[in-house]
């Protein structure tokens, strides 16, 4: 089959892509930067890629006529506490008018449970969504979701990040809300298993695991998992801003996605039907197992994906192509180079930086500028990594974005996330004599970008002296 994946770079799309190619089926991979999708060179080669932003007026002549199939990923929660449910109509609304124009027989949705009859509005987003697409010329088939439980998962790395960094936990009410979470192995099979099954045409299905427990009850499972001692005290004076607040600055969410989650979290998310698990003779798998297999994935370095390499996670959500070519005029600059000894060994340290590794000179310093970053909005430093030791473009890395990562030409360029009165880059390349060239450029926006650089330039004197000579093992 031809299939149409939507939201390929999202943390859904990117662990459905590699199973649908080792199905046999031809992949069209829809992105709104196809220089940020975030995959190898040998599946690149095996995918179509299409660029289309589904915000903007529709130009059918972006897409190929013959499609079988699409999966619609496409959200807008992360990127917006006021309107992302406006965008969220639009977009489901033009995917309607691009396969109108194709020979589409089923599209499939994966949306949030919906049960209740007072929904938070991103739950009523979501519903508002599934009515949109089912007006659309093909047959819909919808899978509503509960929390999904995976190895670089929002909620398992808010879950995480609280468990890990408070043993002692001062919560918000809705922390005794019930919810039926899914493990994403489940999900994807669910999803694999519905496409071309025509019994699952024009169906909305419930899907989740077999347990029913409170935000209280997974934190503890976590910790129980983990080998933890946790406490919770439970407030009912947390407002929902507080909390907002409480969960931006202690876990890595950015605050617009932290607003959203909590106006969701007093909500029920709770499964009322099983007919898709008997359809495809699927048993999903408890929480505490899913919380396994996500060990397992991180402790083996396999994360295939994660929610914090999504755009609109960092600064800015399109056009990451006008930021690769760094500018050279009305910019500072902190050039350095080195002549190194190995310059294979001097590329893998490049290719390890950040996250659990560090920036391997004045790691402190580089924490405090992302607490600062994380006090005035920014994201701050507790995105990491996604992999240990692979990048790719379009990746978040810590406060950074990879623009360019080129191992073959030894070229790795940087973009700032953090909150900056300007832009900056960060530049790694090895030339063909065995030199490491390092530079940051910051292009000031009015004096208050030049003033922050002259402050940050005895910092960066050390920072940046420091690292290059780390790079390079001379120290």
């Amino acid at each position: 089959m031809r299939i149409l994946l939507t939201g390929t770079n999202g943390y859904i799309g990117m662990r459905l892509l590699p199973l649908l190619l080792n199905a046999g089926h031809t992949v069209i991979c829809c992105v709104r930067d196809k220089n940020r999708l975030s995959i190898d060179q040998e599946i690149k080669e095996r995918v179509e890629i299409v660029e289309i932003d589904f915000l903007d007026t529709p130009d059918t002549s972006l897409l190929p006529k013959d499609i079988d199939a699409a999966y619609y990923l496409i959200h807008s929660m992360s990127s917006s506490t006021s309107d992302f449910d406006k965008k969220e109509e639009i977009a489901a609304k033009n995917f309607n008018i691009y396969v109108k124009h194709t020979n589409i027989k089923q599209v499939i949705y994966l949306s949030g449970i919906v049960n209740e009859k007072n929904l938070s509005k991103h739950l009523w987003s979501r519903k508002n969504v599934e009515e949109t697409l089912y007006k659309g010329n093909y047959n819909l088939t919808v899978l509503r979701s509960g929390i999904i439980v995976g190895s670089g998962s929002s909620s398992f790395e808010i879950i995480r990040d609280l468990c890990e960094k408070l043993p002692v936990m001062i919560t918000p009410k809705w922390v005794n809300t019930k919810t039926q979470p899914i493990a994403i192995r489940d999900v994807l099979n669910f999803m694999v298993g519905v496409l071309g099954n025509s019994k699952c045409y024009n169906e909305s299905y419930d899907i989740s695991g077999p347990d029913v427990l409170t935000y209280r009850e997974m934190l503890m499972s976590y910790a129980k998992v983990r080998g933890i001692r946790l406490y919770i005290i439970t407030l009912p004076i947390m407002t929902p801003k507080l909390s907002s607040y409480w969960l931006y600055f202690v876990t890595s969410t950015s605050y617009k996605l932290a607003l959203n989650l909590v106006d969701s979290m007093s909500i029920p998310v709770i499964a009322n039907d099983k007919r898709l698990q008997e359809i495809l003779c699927i048993s999903p798998m408890t929480y505490d197992k899913a919380l396994e297999l996500a060990f397992i994935k991180i402790e083996q370095n396999q994360v295939v994906s994660s929610w914090k390499d999504s755009m609109i996670s960092g600064r800015f959500e399109k056009d990451i192509q006008k930021y690769i070519t760094v500018p050279r005029r009305g910019c500072f600059k902190d050039q350095k180079k080195i002549k190194l000894m190995n310059s294979e060994k001097a590329l893998n340290r490049i290719w390890a930086i950040g996250g659990e590794t560090g920036w391997y000179y004045g790691n402190w310093m580089w924490k405090i500028r992302g607490y600062f970053d994380k006090f005035f909005g920014g994201v701050g430093l507790r995105r990491g990594r996604t992999h240990a030791d692979e990048i790719f473009s379009g990746d978040a890395l810590d406060f950074w974005r990879v623009l360019v990562a080129d191992k073959n030409n030894m070229r790795l360029l940087l973009f700032a996330e953090m909150k900056v009165p300007g832009e900056a880059w960060l530049e790694f390349d090895i030339d063909e004599n065995n030199i490491l060239h390092q530079t940051a450029t910051f292009r000031p926006k009015g004096i208050w970008g030049r003033l922050y650089w002259y402050i940050m330039v005895p910092f960066h004197y050390f920072i940046f002296g420091g690292m290059i000579r780390k790079i390079a093992a001379l120290n």
